[in-house]
């Protein structure tokens, strides 16, 4: 079920191009940036910055969401991988030094994963109508639920998950920004609740990052991003030139957010109640990015154009520039998912 690919033979096959722009620093040289093909036979493709392929290996699940984000997940030296048209979720753990990653447990979820988050000593898991907690133990991810409950929408536009202080942060595309708390545990207790001061002009709520009690989600058809804090919406800023943010990522003084149409990330400045466009592009994209990643100083962002997709690699610098370290090339639109595995194991 497993293989590792190291080499030129099966790079060329898989990656028509790949191109390295710069060389990076030496504290992110072990590091890797995680996709997964999507497909029926679902497969983690894992590079290091330098757009190598190190590692291809079988999910044992079957692939297939759209239009979701944090379909891949890092915690430590644990990685979780949806598997939408298989009902499940397969973790991998840091390798024995022959790959970075190996197989650990297949996870089955209540239907159909679209988006997982680590917190709390938990695996989390977003479905299409559900969100279910998974305990972590000194034996692995328990495969039966602690705390389960059916989302307030709940027709499949479920988008992300995302871990705040004592609650998980959900959004549905159906125009729905929920919380649900979790008990002292970590475990999901009680019904998802919606949160206040929604805009009235809301319209999709896709991707969001979350920091401490805040969660910045992305409201793509109205061009925004809002700040959700303690169950209510504080702030709303427009996304000015760039339209349909869909994607963000937080580390630092800084939110990127992966635009689709316009094939762009911005970068924002954020605290306290503030989200303040710092520069409408940073980057561009020839296809249409469905997710992005970013943490100590590394970003990646997956997008799809027509037959291929492309995993980008970046060095982020202290001003928040974006600088191409390597671009790779797949034979395959499904791609979905991006994450980056720190070498020291650090959450994402």
């Amino acid at each position: 079920m497993k293989k590792a690919v190291y080499g030129a033979a099966l790079l060329a096959l898989l990656v028509t191009g790949a191109v390295n722009a710069q060389t990076g620093p030496r504290w992110n040289d072990g590091d890797f940036i995680v996709t997964s093909s999507n497909t029926s036979n679902n497969e983690l493709l894992v590079y290091n910055p330098q757009g190598a392929l190190v590692e291809q290996s079988r999910t044992g699940g079957s692939g297939g969401v759209t239009g979701n984000a944090g379909g891949i997940a890092q915690s430590r030296d644990l990685l979780a991988v949806v598997n939408f048209g298989s009902g499940d979720v397969s973790v991998f753990k840091k390798g024995d030094g022959r790959v970075p990653l190996q197989l650990q447990k297949i996870v089955p979820a209540l239907n159909n994963p679209v988006s997982v988050a680590f917190g709390r000593h938990h695996l989390y898991i977003l479905t299409t109508t559900y969100i279910e907690s998974h305990l972590i133990g000194p034996y692995g991810i328990s495969s039966t639920p602690d705390g389960k409950t059916r989302l307030a929408i709940a027709d499949g536009s479920a988008a992300q998950v995302g871990v705040l202080d004592g609650q998980l942060v959900i959004s549905e595309k159906s125009n729905a920004i929920e919380t649900v708390d979790l008990n002292y545990q970590g475990a999901i207790s009680g019904s998802p609740q919606v949160v206040a001061n929604i805009p009235a002009n809301v319209n999709a709520p896709f991707g969001l990052a979350t920091r401490g009690d805040d969660a910045y989600v992305t409201i793509a058809h109205a061009n925004e991003i809002s700040l959700v804090r303690h169950n209510a919406v504080l702030t709303v800023t427009g996304s000015g030139t760039q339209m349909a943010p869909c994607w963000a990522a937080l580390d630092g003084p800084f939110l990127f957010t992966a635009n689709s149409p316009s094939r762009s990330v911005s970068r924002y400045a954020v605290y306290g109640q503030k989200i303040i466009q710092d520069a409408a592009v940073v980057a561009t994209f020839n296809g249409d990015p469905t997710d992005i990643a970013y943490g100590d100083g590394l970003a990646a962002v997956v997008d799809a154009n027509g037959s291929v997709s492309h995993v980008s690699i970046f060095g982020v610098d202290g001003d928040g520039d974006f600088n191409l370290k390597s671009s790779v090339t797949l034979n395959n639109a499904a791609t979905n998912g991006i994450a980056i595995m720190h070498n020291d194991y650090r959450f994402n």
